[in-house]
């Protein structure tokens, strides 16, 4: 069950995860939808996600003018979990957060499917903390993306992180493994292409940190 949100999403809305909007507006980054939706089924449990999801519209404007290609090469999603009817007293979070974590997973792989990527295979896992202090597990994620009928592959790298602290919060989002001026053949490409995939991971990473 799916139901989207009106746009423009108010500091108010609790529903809601709390991101570094000034950063990501800083680093190219825009604001591409909003959802609220049934993310799975617990036993007698609703689990219900409200998603904020970013993309790099300046790396992708500036691909089309230069390579002549119109493709979302960088996207980012924070999603904040809230429980119908709230869990028992007797369930704590780390009687469930495998089960998140399972699930944050399979929908991340739904995710690139849907967006066309193909030999998607996961890779090793990283801890790290939240810039609030909480202790998150990461999965790394590649795939690839044939693009101008195949004569183009684009190889990428995601990395999706779930962690409770106030509450259930999923951090995830994907990047291009090299820079996309290489990928196109772009001669005296502008600096937005010219990123190598460890700047990418680098500043995906710090996103997914400072999500609250």
């Amino acid at each position: 069950m799916r139901s989207l949100v009106t746009r423009g999403v108010s500091a108010s809305d609790e529903r809601f995860p709390v991101v570094p909007e000034e950063r990501l507006a800083a680093g190219g980054w825009t604001r591409t939808d909003e959802t609220v939706e049934t993310v799975f089924q617990l036993p007698g449990t609703s689990v219900e996600g409200a998603t904020l999801l970013y993309g790099d519209e300046q790396a992708r404007e500036a691909a089309e003018e230069y390579g002549g290609l119109d493709q979302r090469w960088r996207f980012f999603f924070a999603t904040k979990l809230t429980f119908t009817p709230p869990l028992s007293p007797g369930i704590g979070p780390a009687m469930i957060l495998p089960s998140v974590r399972s699930e944050a997973n399979r929908t991340f792989k739904s995710e690139l499917r849907d967006r066309g990527f193909e030999s998607i295979s996961r890779g090793r896992r990283e801890r790290v903390r939240t810039n609030s202090g909480d202790r998150v597990r990461l999965t790394q994620y590649r795939a690839e993306l044939p693009m101008r009928d195949g004569s183009v592959t684009l190889p990428i790298a995601g990395w999706v992180g779930v962690w409770h602290g106030d509450g259930f919060r999923i951090g995830a989002g994907a990047y291009p493994e090299r820079p996309i001026a290489e990928i196109l053949g772009i001669d005296d490409p502008p600096e937005p292409l010219t990123k190598p995939g460890a700047e990418y991971r680098d500043e995906l990473l710090d996103l997914i940190r400072a999500i609250e």
